[in-house]
């Protein structure tokens, strides 16, 4: 009852520090919003908190972080939104940093023993009280165990639950209200989107995930050389506290620093691309958080990442979804382009594939001839998002967080040499997979394959045909409203309307044994 009051108290306030940093611009698409802005850009004379020459995107970076954590992680969020608040806005959001000024160590050291439920000396021989970095959600104290290991220990923010659970209501109650009062912006999904941003910070704040993510990730590379994640403590990781191994290496965007240790940056780049090319294509499990903090270049010109919060998850449909998209743009073939996002249901069925085909071209024709290291894979997704608005296209929030770790990783190439594409360098390894599992070949094997999975499910067919041709012999069947609503609303995508297509393939039996 009192959560609308509330909200808008906290809108208000929130207004007022968007105002003091001119970040209020994006009002003036709003119906009504230009006097809005004028008014609150009055009332806020003379407490100004940035230049008035300062980027529009900055003003708006500056202004969530004085907000705080979670609206730090919704610029981020934003970033990804090109289509929505512009490239040159989008660009400074990706810039935003997540540190916050640390939290007092003696805090750190009772929510360890708290958590392990050990005094810290039995669990640390030595402990850094000073954190060597802190950001929205938690902040890393560098120690040494008991045994001798050296280790990073991963500690929450006090309170930090309560902080985010109070600003994801006003999110969602939000989003519920666009949804409501603009129905033109139901398509960009607010409701879905702040659900997954939801969902994404409560794995953050739970660090045994982020524990289970680094170790599945490392049984990923298991083996490999060339990338290492840090071993998971998991006798001193619980909730609120994450230990791992200590790394030591080179930021990957100081070249400098790279060059001087005997380090090849082509060589760092060509690992960067085919280890991201792995998480994504090859095992659909991706760091999603990879800024330059997040990725060291070890002694051994090994890459090691740290920080497995924010993880990205791609299905096989959705990876061979973009393997054909991909090829489709490189090799100027827009109707299968467009072809693809009928196929996977991004682009609903009502819509024309023609039409989409040329936009599609408009996207591609642009980046044709041109060389490879001027092309950005990840403008090109933004770019695609924002035609797509145009057909209808629903918001795909595992593909956003992929596009927002593609411009990221495409700014770190540019960084260590300019004058190459990264996705050139794993250019042998794309089209390796792509010929094993989008080939001709590969095709027939998943038809085979999906042929002996309706194979094995035909005895069960069969039984529940039998079933309903008893229920209609003995005066009918009768179907659940909620079955009846389900069957009636559709479904967009093709997995999802396999069931439909079995209790139709059913209903059919089921009159013809009746028949008989």
């Amino acid at each position: 009852m009192l959560r609308s009051p509330r909200n808008l108290c906290r809108l208000v306030r929130i207004a007022m520090t968007l105002a003091r940093h001119d970040a209020l611009f994006w009002l003036e698409v709003v119906p009504g919003g230009p006097a809005l802005r004028r008014i609150a850009r009055w009332a806020t004379l003379g407490m100004r908190a940035v230049p008035p020459d300062t980027p529009a995107g900055e003003r708006l970076a500056r202004a969530l972080q004085v907000l705080g954590p979670s609206f730090i992680k919704l610029g981020q969020a934003l970033a990804t939104r090109a289509d929505l608040i512009g490239e040159r806005v989008a660009a400074d959001l990706a810039q935003l940093q997540d540190r916050l000024p640390p939290f007092p160590g003696p805090i750190a050291r009772l929510t360890i023993e708290h958590e392990l439920g050990r005094p810290l000396g039995e669990l640390f021989h030595s402990f850094e009280t000073d954190a060597t970095a802190a950001a929205s959600i938690a902040q890393v104290h560098f120690a040494v165990t008991a045994d001798g290991r050296e280790v990073a220990v991963k500690v929450l923010r006090p309170g930090i639950e309560a902080a985010f659970a109070r600003d994801l209501d006003l999110f969602a109650w939000l989003a519920e209200w666009i949804e409501r009062m603009v129905p033109f912006l139901r398509r960009l999904r607010p409701i879905a989107v702040v659900r997954t941003l939801a969902d994404s910070v409560t794995l953050e704040m739970d660090l045994r995930f982020e524990a289970a993510a680094a170790s599945e990730l490392a049984q990923n590379f298991r083996g490999d050389p060339d990338y290492h994640v840090p071993t998971v403590d998991w006798q001193r990781t619980a909730r609120r506290v994450l230990t791992v191994a200590r790394i030591r290496g080179i930021r990957v965007d100081d070249r400098a620093a790279l060059v001087a240790a005997g380090h090849d940056p082509r060589r760092i780049l060509t690992v960067a691309a085919n280890v991201f090319f792995a998480q994504v294509f090859r095992d659909g499990f991706f760091h999603a958080d990879m800024h330059p903090g997040n990725l060291f270049v070890a002694a051994d010109g090994a890459l090691v990442a740290v920080d497995f919060g924010i993880m990205g998850r791609l299905d096989r449909l959705t990876r061979y979804y973009l393997a054909d998209m991909l090829t489709g743009f490189l090799n100027g073939d827009y109707r299968r382009v467009a072809e693809v996002h009928f196929e996977a249901g991004y682009v609903p069925a009502t819509q024309s594939v023609d039409a989409f085909a040329m936009a599609c071209r408009s996207i591609g024709e642009p980046i044709q001839g041109r060389p490879l290291h001027e092309i950005s894979l990840a403008r090109l997704l933004a770019q695609l998002f924002e035609v797509a608005e145009t057909f209808d296209m629903e918001t795909q929030p595992q593909l956003l967080l992929l596009q927002k770790t593609m411009l990221v990783a495409e700014g770190v190439g540019r960084q260590l040499d300019p004058g190459v594409n990264m996705w050139e360098l794993a250019r042998p390894l794309i089209e390796a997979w792509v010929v094993e599992n989008r080939g001709p070949e590969a095709r027939a094997r998943q038809s085979v394959s999906d042929l002996m999975s309706i194979a094995q499910r035909l005895p069960d067919l069969v039984a529940d045909a039998e079933t309903i041709a008893a229920s209609l012999a003995s005066g009918g069947l009768r179907l659940h409203p909620e079955s009846l609503r389900a069957l009636a609303g559709g479904q967009r995508h093709r997995a999802g309307a396999w069931p439909i297509w079995v209790a139709l393939t059913a209903l059919v039996v089921a009159v013809i044994l009746a028949a008989r």
